[in-house]
């Protein structure tokens, strides 16, 4: 694998596990300057840990105690909630052979993950580009997105991406971080000032969207190791962010829509180049695609294909009605003249 000489700017998250007097210079320090390459001491034995590819698995990259008000059971359960919404509302995929692959996939990724909880995987028959992440291990992943990726390494690495979002907590750790935010804000209402209390909103705004940046910062990081771990082409995620670098520059692109909440491509490329340069060692194969991932393809061309032909046929001419040169009203169909 070709080595890169980009300098690591290391995705390390800074959690916010403090209420009360303490919240404050966690904000500042949230909100502030952007922190420097030199790490606190205590910070440095999870650096050593996320970067330890035979960890994977044994890892706890998921935040501390303070960190999640969420016990995993609570997650799950909440995960179930938002499925049951999302499957009230959203089209199965009906192909025994496409799902099957897709969970396949998937599985093997997670096994290869730090997730502490089983995946349920799950295809969306929409042709909107997209795959997300429900906590407690829900898994979805739309057909446009399995008919845009063009390898199955690439398919990979974006699943790889939302089980990171899963097991690293990210859900449940923003909605913990959102919750003493709102508990932080009781106070200053007590003590007066609607410029303050606005002034508490805008910095919480700002966190949560910082925040929101940094937990995909770091499922960037988790997924270039989980799909190495798994045994794909790491640079396949790669692949299909710069193609979107390129999609980002016209005004309605389908793969920049399916992206807009994440960091800026050129950075997002920068550092997982890094990372993989970094920390994983090089190997002589890779995954990069199957005959499985063809077939898969192949199927999603021949749905699309008879979409095609059941639609009715359009362009032919309009039959209208009009009166007669008589004046007699009575009328006769003729069609429309251009």
């Amino acid at each position: 694998m070709a080595k890169t000489t980009i300098r690591c700017h290391t995705c390390i998250l800074l959690f916010l596990g403090l209420v009360g007097a303490c919240l404050p210079s966690a904000i500042s320090q949230e909100v502030g300057t952007p922190v420097s390459n030199s790490f606190p001491a205590h910070r440095l034995k999870r650096t050593k840990s996320i970067d330890d590819i035979d960890a994977i698995g044994k890892r706890k990259i998921s935040g501390g105690r303070m960190g999640n008000w969420y016990s995993l059971e609570k997650e799950i359960k909440l995960g179930q909630e938002y499925s049951n919404d999302v499957e009230s509302f959203t089209k199965p995929l009906n192909d025994p052979f496409i799902t099957e692959y897709v969970n396949r996939v998937g599985q093997n990724l997670v096994r290869n993950s730090d997730a502490k909880v089983p995946f349920v995987i799950k295809v969306i028959d929409s042709q909107e580009i997209n795959a997300f992440a429900l906590p407690g291990g829900f898994l979805y992943v739309n057909s446009g997105l399995l008919f845009a990726v063009e390898d199955e390494a690439e398919l990979a690495g974006i699943m790889a991406h939302e089980i990171a979002h899963v097991a690293a907590r990210h859900a449940t750790r923003q909605m913990t971080r959102s919750e003493i935010f709102d508990l932080a804000s009781l106070p200053l209402i007590a003590f007066g000032g609607g410029i303050v209390i606005a002034a508490r909103e805008t910095v919480g705004s700002l966190t949560a969207m910082k925040f929101s940046r940094n937990y995909e910062r770091e499922a960037d990081y988790l997924a270039v190791e989980y799909a190495y771990k798994a045994g794909y082409d790491p640079t396949a995620f790669i692949s299909i962010l710069e193609r979107l670098q390129v999609d980002e520059n016209q005004t309605s692109g389908a793969l920049s829509k399916a992206f807009s909440t994440h960091p800026q491509t050129r950075e997002r490329i920068r550092k997982m180049q890094a990372e993989i340069a970094r920390i994983l060692p090089p190997r002589s194969a890779y995954i990069v695609s199957t005959s499985d991932f063809d077939e898969m393809h192949s199927r999603l061309a021949s749905r699309a294909a008879t979409r095609l032909d059941a639609r009715p046929e359009t362009g032919g001419p309009t039959l209208r009605r009009r009166e007669t040169s008589e004046g007699t009203g009575s009328k006769q169909s003729e069609p429309d003249r251009p």
